[in-house]
């Protein structure tokens, strides 16, 4: 059983189910699917912003689960795929984008969410990752210290040494909207926003957004 946590949103609950329904398409092994939201928690731009680092509290501590962003992500190849690729050697492996800056300093736009879109150090490393949830590193982090950490570190991994963060191919996580290429993508990322939000409906590989979700509304 491949465990996929999922980020969740209710204000893009529809990238969460097309994104789903892209996942269930092509999976060759059944994926258990767990929606995350940050009730209780910090929250940044989105309600899953920070809670994706407690995905190794949620498994005890134990084994390895996958954590993707979701709601503004469509899969296009098979999760099994990239479940296959976990490491014991690792915390955690990710997709690294070197030192890219976003072509977006505006997020979501038009909606509820608009929000600044800064740059840091490896931003959108995160929003792929593959968890060795045993590593003792993980045990710092539950819902009661996930308050006093600062977030900025989370999603900068900087509890963690270098060679600690183990790289994923890149296909993997393809930020298509910050000029990553659609062709081979296995993962398609809007970072900015999804093709259904009005302002990013032309964005570069919006159609396979579109046929997830015509895949996805048909009627039986």
């Amino acid at each position: 059983m491949i465990r996929l946590f999922c980020g969740f949103d209710q204000r893009e609950a529809v990238g969460y189910h097309v994104f789903v329904a892209s996942v269930i398409e092509r999976a060759t092994a059944p994926v258990a699917f767990m929606p995350l939201n940050s009730r209780g928690l910090p929250q940044g731009s989105n309600e899953f912003t920070f809670s994706r680092f407690l995905v190794p509290w949620l498994c005890g501590f134990e084994g390895h689960g996958i954590f993707v962003d979701a709601a503004d992500m469509v899969a296009l190849g098979d999760v099994a795929e990239l479940d296959a690729l976990f490491d014991p050697a690792f915390a955690v492996q990710v997709v690294k984008h070197p030192n890219y800056q976003t072509r977006h300093p505006i997020k979501y736009r038009g909606t509820t969410m608009q929000c600044p879109n800064r740059d840091y150090a490896r931003k959108n490393w995160a929003s792929v990752m593959l968890f060795n949830c045993a590593h003792p590193y993980w045990r710092t982090l539950d819902p009661q210290t996930l308050n006093s950490v600062a977030g900025l570190s989370l999603l900068q991994f900087g509890g963690l040494k270098p060679h600690e963060v183990g790289e994923l191919p890149n296909e993997w996580n393809r930020i298509v909207d910050e000029g990553q290429p659609v062709e081979g993508a296995k993962l398609l990322h809007w970072t900015a926003g999804i093709p259904g939000m009005k302002a990013y409906a032309d964005s570069p590989g919006a159609a396979h957004w579109f046929e997830a979700h015509a895949a996805m509304a048909e009627a039986p």
